[in-house]
């Protein structure tokens, strides 16, 4: 089966745990499945940016992105991040192959729209080429995507990476889309792990303020996979990344996210 996996948080940050994840993802690739990697890097982004002086600001949950931060951006994402998760991969016995969606045009963006503020180069993908994915796969590597994309008019754009892993799950048609997050799952308004969400249930959430911040991409990328044609979105904590050996978290495990 072909298996999106989104990698971000602690599991870029820490190194054992970014060695679990690598284990299990190379165990996927090894029982014959077609694993695509897309990672953020947003607190290593971040670190960068304060020894740099400059201050980072979110408005539900992306980065306000100028030109100087997205240079950095691409310095941290496709630089550092994406080569220690080559390499962790490497060190799992999983040959892997770091790329940015502007590699190949395999990802292609559009800014953002002003909604009452400029996010400045922050992006959404508006069209993909999933050929470079597969002819990774052909070769026996697992390719590893940074949430960066070229414009049409040849600027890169800062994707947040819980939309750039539905769009590559769409592009890709892959059965499965799983955010390994740092967080137990979905929660609802008691503080208690929602372990089946129906898409439709996601508005009210929003609306009451149940979820906020960095969750709020990411249920939007589930309702974008869903609505592509992804058969099962999963959010699933890092540290329960064995689960994912068996290529289909079950619903005991974080909060599995259902069309209807």
């Amino acid at each position: 089966m072909k298996l999106v996996v989104k990698l971000g948080g602690a599991a870029l940050d820490q190194a054992a745990l970014l060695a679990r994840c690598a284990q299990a993802l190379a165990g996927l690739a090894a029982a014959g499945h077609r694993v695509a990697v897309v990672h953020g890097g947003g607190a290593a982004l971040t670190r960068m940016l304060e020894q740099l002086g400059k201050q980072s600001e979110f408005v539900n949950g992306l980065r306000v992105t100028d030109a100087e931060t997205r240079d950095v951006a691409l310095m941290v994402l496709a630089g550092g991040v994406n080569k220690r998760l080559v390499a962790a991969l490497a060190r799992a016995g999983q040959p892997a192959v770091g790329l940015t969606g502007g590699d190949g045009l395999a990802f292609r963006a559009r800014k953002i729209p002003a909604n009452g503020r400029d996010l400045g180069f922050v992006g959404e993908i508006c069209a993909a080429d999933p050929r470079w994915l597969e002819a990774v796969w052909a070769e026996g590597a697992l390719p590893v995507v940074a949430s960066l994309a070229l414009g049409l008019d040849g600027e890169y754009y800062n994707i947040n990476a819980d939309q750039m892993a539905a769009a590559c799950a769409v592009a890709c048609g892959a059965e499965a889309l799983v955010f390994l997050t740092d967080v137990p799952g979905v929660w609802n308004a008691d503080k208690e792990v929602i372990r089946r969400l129906r898409a439709g249930e996601i508005g009210k959430l929003t609306s009451g303020a149940v979820v906020r911040g960095g969750m709020l991409p990411k249920l939007e990328s589930c309702q974008r996979a869903l609505a592509g044609g992804v058969a099962r979105v999963h959010i699933v904590p890092a540290k329960s990344v064995k689960t994912l050996l068996s290529a289909a978290p079950r619903a005991r495990v974080g909060t599995e996210v259902v069309a209807a």
